[in-house]
């Protein structure tokens, strides 16, 4: 998820004047929907501008506005052109120059462009938006940390600052355990392992296998740290963005985490919300999951507002159709999400040969462009038609409702990995960067909801996908993936979620 799922636009510096547009002056509609806004508290949602965190935020905006705010999502001017028109649960969108030309159909924006335009571009525009007559009953700003920015922004309005955590919180305690893994001598000060233990191969790279425990938290390698990726220059880019982001979290009061309580899998194992009355005497944010956010709530107004389609690509359909045509537990369905910048034509080469040597009917997401498509072998396409079916880009919400699939090969994102267990899919994992390392870690050790290919050659990936649709370690899996979802989006997980949600919620009502 993190950084990675850009939406459309390009890193093409505008000339034109920067601008903070509310999308219902923008088109001379009437600038309240109702004279309900003006009576409800008012909250402002700062999401990261990439698909992976934007649909989270809409789904906290969705739940806060069914619970009595008023909310506005300030997004960047080339997230904000998707989100004009689609503002039909009650939530107004706001744009925030970003200085970066967006054309329609043009590559994202890559994430040296966007953090730019963070650091430098956009604070005095969202600081415009936040300060009055705009401000007026502002109750709160909830920013994703990603997007951290716009914490020192909120806090030089004075206005209270949430943070919101897109991913698991296991992910966060190891971001924000840093400081203490540079005390510790487990990692250099620029985020280095630093070990004289044995060290492992990750994707051709040499690293330490020395292990990580923090409390409450399953075992990790060095491997599994989520600015490792790529070359030092670039694991050290990554590593000064998590070191800024966890030093501007300080001052945040509530961390709202699009997680499970319980995630490491025990009864117990998370800290009851505080009383809204318990001051907030610390320099960390209280962390209150509150997810997954997609299924929240208990009421049908909540669970039936359908979440946008923020897809950068359309979708085929056909795919859907295809699906119908095959038994139940059938299919191999196969998605890295959006960001395919690690997986090298090697790789897809690798993958389409372990497909088609499994002999097992798949669905395939490969987008129709050269870095994505320019590793299948000669001929594969032609090979598999009987069996396979390769799409650009695919419903995934409807593939993984689908009782034809019966797993899904996928990178570990955090939002496919809610969607899997909301569908009780069992998992072959292969993560690729970030958080999805750690996901996959309680995905195969803490949950045992699927297992890991043991490397990116055919045969691995052959193998993998026999034992997870026909062994008996997918057998274990699948009832595994089954008593999570029971657990974790049953009645006792959701009013868990529901607690801490309703904790944060009385807490800046109290305050106003």
């Amino acid at each position: 998820m993190w950084y990675c799922r850009h939406l459309q636009g390009t890193n093409r510096v505008s000339n034109a004047a920067p601008a903070i547009i509310n999308e219902s002056e923008r088109n001379g509609e009437e600038g309240n929907r109702s004279e309900e806004w003006g009576m409800r508290p008012r909250v402002v949602l700062v999401p990261f501008p990439a698909q992976g965190h934007v649909s989270p935020m809409l789904d906290l905006a969705r739940v806060l506005h069914a619970r009595g705010f008023e909310v506005t999502v300030a997004a960047p001017d080339f997230i904000h052109r998707r989100l004009a028109g689609r503002a039909d649960d009650g939530i107004r969108f706001a744009s925030v120059s970003s200085g970066l030309m967006a054309d329609d159909g043009a590559a994202p924006p890559d994430f040296a462009a966007i953090e730019r335009a963070m650091e430098s571009h956009m604070p005095a525009h969202l600081e415009r938006l936040l300060s009055p007559p705009d401000a007026e009953a502002i109750a709160c700003v909830v920013v994703d940390l990603v997007a951290s920015w716009a914490i020192p922004v909120a806090r030089r309005c004075g206005l209270p600052v949430a943070g919101f955590w897109t991913a698991m919180l296991a992910t966060y305690r190891v971001i924000s355990a840093i400081p203490e893994l540079i005390r510790r001598g487990f990692i250099s000060e620029f985020g280095s392992p630093l070990s004289h233990q044995p060290r492992c191969q990750h994707d051709g790279q040499e690293q330490a296998a020395q292990e990580l425990t923090l409390e409450g938290q399953a075992k990790l390698s060095a491997s599994d740290l989520p600015w490792l990726v790529g070359n030092p220059t670039s694991q050290r880019s990554r590593f000064a963005f998590w070191l800024r982001v966890i030093e501007r979290a300080k001052s945040v009061r509530w961390l709202l985490v699009n997680s499970f309580p319980e995630e490491g899998g025990r009864r117990g194992d998370h800290h009851p919300p505080l009383p809204s009355s318990q001051p907030q005497e610390h320099d960390a944010p209280r962390t209150l999951p509150v997810g997954p956010l997609e299924a929240h709530g208990g009421d049908e107004k909540t669970r039936g507002n359908s979440r946008c389609n923020l897809s950068m690509w359309d979708e085929d359909q056909s795919c859907l159709e295809w699906l119908e045509k095959h038994p139940p537990n059938s299919v191999v369905y196969a998605s890295f999400g959006s960001w395919v910048a690690p997986i090298s034509p090697e790789k897809i080469a690798e993958f389409a040969l372990g497909l088609e040597a499994a002999a097992q009917p798949f669905l395939w997401v490969l987008k129709d462009e050269k870095p994505w498509r320019a590793g299948l072998p000669r001929g594969f396409l032609d090979r598999v038609a009987g069996y396979g079916k390769v799409v650009a880009w695919a419903p995934q919400e409807e593939v993984l409702r689908s009782p034809a699939i019966g797993c899904y090969l996928t990178h570990c994102g955090w939002n496919s990995t809610l969607e899997a267990i909301r569908h009780e899919k069992r998992l072959l994992c292969y993560p690729i960067a970030g958080d999805q390392f750690v996901n996959a870690v309680y995905i195969v050790k803490v949950w045992g909801i699927g297992i890991k290919l043991d490397g990116c050659h055919r045969h691995a990936i052959e193998n993998g996908i026999g034992r997870i649709m026909t062994g008996d370690e997918g057998a274990k899996a699948q009832a595994s993936v089954l008593q999570l979802k029971k657990r974790v989006m049953g009645e006792e997980g959701s009013s868990a979620a529901v607690a801490s949600l309703q904790c944060f919620i009385d807490t800046i009502k109290k305050s106003m």
